[in-house]
C-alpha cells in the first residue's frame, strides 16, 4: 500500500467523519486526490464505517476472550456464532490445545453464563475444553483502550 493510501487511511480511522477537503489540508495534497484515493479504499479496504462508543456508557460490563478446542466443521460453528450478537469477533486458530477464539461484551456476569451455557449445551458433543478469561470494562484497570488508532504508529 502506498504511504498517501496508508495516511489517509489511518486519518479516516481517526475521525470517518472528516471531509475530504480537511483531509487534503492534513496530507498536504489536493481534495481530488483524496477523493479517489477514498474510494479506492472503499472499494477493496474499509470493510464499514463504524463508531467506537464507550461499551459501560452503553451498560456493558464485562469483555471476555473465550478460547475452545472443537471438532466441529468451521462453517457451522460460524454460522452459529454469527447469530449470537454477544460476540464481536471470533476466529480460528492454535494454541493452548484450542482451535477457536472469541471475543464477546456482556451487560453482567449473568448475561456471559448464558452464552457460555448456550455454547456448552447447543456444542456439547462437539466441544473440547473451553478456556474463559473475564475482564471487568466497568471496574477494572483498563491498561490500553481499544481503539484502532494505534495501528498507525505499527506502519
Amino acid at each position: 500500500m502506498k504511504e498517501k493510501t496508508k495516511r489517509l487511511l489511518f486519518e479516516l480511522i481517526k475521525n470517518s467523519k472528516n471531509s475530504d477537503r480537511n483531509i487534503a489540508k492534513i496530507l498536504g495534497v489536493s481534495q481530488p486526490t483524496i477523493t479517489r484515493i477514498r474510494k479506492k479504499l472503499e472499494e477493496k479496504t474499509i470493510v464499514e464505517y463504524t463508531v467506537t462508543p464507550n461499551l459501560t456508557e452503553l451498560g456493558y460490563e464485562l469483555m471476555v476472550v473465550t478460547f475452545v478446542g472443537t471438532r466441529e466443521r468451521r462453517e457451522t460453528l460460524e454460522k452459529w456464532m454469527m447469530e449470537q450478537p454477544n460476540i464481536v469477533f471470533a476466529c480460528d486458530g492454535n494454541g493452548m490445545g484450542m482451535n477457536v477464539m472469541m471475543v464477546s461484551i456482556h451487560k453482567d456476569y449473568t448475561d456471559f453464563l448464558g452464552l457460555a451455557t448456550k455454547l456448552r449445551t447447543e456444542w456439547a458433543e462437539t466441544l473440547g475444553e473451553i478456556k474463559t478469561f473475564v475482564s471487568s470494562i466497568k471496574g477494572g484497570v483498563i491498561l490500553k483502550p481499544y481503539s484502532l488508532k494505534y495501528l498507525e504508529k505499527v506502519t
